[in-house]
């Protein structure tokens, strides 16, 4: 690892190997990764001269040429629920945001790996926000960095401590592999965050090569964003099935825990009214998860502005997973959670300087479309 003359290094964004590369190229012994990772992480120290395990001469030296920095948090705010929703300003204005969802046994951060999304799933409010660029690992593992700090500040710690993470916020995390997967060692690291691979989560669309990547470099859980059960419908509502179509997909998952058969897949199956809640495409999930070692996880749609779906309503729901649980197939519901401040599953969408022009396009239609409507109606 060579070390700018100008700029300094962002040591947050280093997993343990290119915190040891690091040091080697300062020439200093492999095991000062061990002991900032655990200052950096574990205690949440960002000024060198505080760690006090370290020579005075090394601390000016990791002044003068690396930083521990995270983003701004510019907006935080509690749902009803107890759900937290924190908006976070990156160094080029862009805002992302991170979720965290306490439940009694456990509670679950939802991290962003995009700013906004290079996807264009059509019930998702993320995708409609357009795409501006990968995050860094800097600026993924930052969000659990933060969430660490600022829920310890909170009365009953022990009801307000991260023990899961969901790589379920704004982005497709596999189309920015390269800086996922550090953020995934750093989030399994004993002198990090010391999680569980079952505990952390990669929820993916089906970006296959990529998938067959990640199951070779880490253990962690593996979520898949399915919402249809054929090609024809699962070509709109998830746009990249046009490339990796469910035959390919299927595949994939078919291989992914063959190891392991404690393990299984969460298939993610977002509920449309008229569209997707259907018995007979509950039968075609069935014919399609064959030989597939999954849990399917109904999601009942979260409604943003201008969207032209509706939510299945609760008897739908519940006739859809009584079809699949007497196929066999180990089926929850989705609670809701955060939906009153916006912080719901398909509801990120932070601030996106759009270079796709993708969220232009969409208001555009839709304020052609209600002028129709109003010409008609008048």
């Amino acid at each position: 690892m060579q070390i700018s003359p100008t700029a300094k290094i962002n040591l947050l964004g280093l997993d343990r190997k290119a915190m040891q590369d690091f040091f080697v190229s300062m020439g200093e012994k492999p095991y000062r990764a061990d002991q900032i990772l655990k200052w950096i992480h574990f205690n949440g120290v960002q000024d060198f001269h505080a760690m006090t395990n370290i020579s005075k001469v090394l601390r000016e030296r990791l002044a003068e040429t690396a930083e521990i920095s995270v983003p701004q948090v510019i907006y935080e705010k509690a749902a009803s629920d107890g759900t937290y929703k924190w908006l976070l300003r990156l160094s080029d204005g862009n805002c992302i945001e991170t979720v965290f969802i306490p439940e009694k046994t456990r509670g679950t951060l939802c991290i962003s790996s995009q700013v906004g999304c290079i996807l264009n799933c059509d019930f998702c409010s993320t995708g409609k926000q357009g795409f501006n660029r990968n995050l860094s690992t800097a600026e993924i593992i930052s969000q659990l960095w933060i969430a660490v700090r600022k829920l310890s500040q909170l009365d009953g710690v022990h009801d307000h401590a991260v023990t899961n993470v969901v790589m379920m916020g704004m982005g497709e995390p596999l189309l920015n592999f390269d800086n996922v997967v550090p953020a995934l060692h750093l989030m399994l690291d004993d002198f990090a965050y010391g999680l569980s691979k079952r505990r952390v989560t990669v929820s993916t669309a089906g970006v296959v090569p990529a998938m067959h990547q990640l199951r070779a470099v880490s253990d962690v859980a593996l979520a898949v964003s399915l919402h249809a059960p054929n090609d024809e419908l699962r070509n709109k509502l998830v746009p990249l099935n046009k490339k990796y179509p469910l035959r390919e997909l299927m595949a994939v998952c078919r291989e992914y825990f063959k190891d392991d058969n404690r393990r299984s897949i969460t298939m993610e199956y977002v509920m449309l009214a008229g569209v997707n809640d259907q018995p007979e495409h509950a039968r075609q999930l069935i014919r399609i998860l064959e030989g597939v070692r999954a849990k399917m996880n109904l999601i009942p749609f979260n409604p943003f502005p201008h969207t032209p779906y509706q939510r299945s309503d609760n008897d739908t729901i519940l006739h859809f997973r009584d079809i699949l649980l007497k196929a066999g197939i180990n089926t929850t519901i989705r609670r809701t959670r955060g939906d009153d401040i916006d912080a719901a599953c398909g509801q990120l969408v932070g601030q996106v300087k759009d270079r796709t022009r993708r969220q232009e396009r969409y208001l555009r239609g839709k304020a052609k479309v209600s002028k129709e409507m109003i010409g008609v109606t008048s």
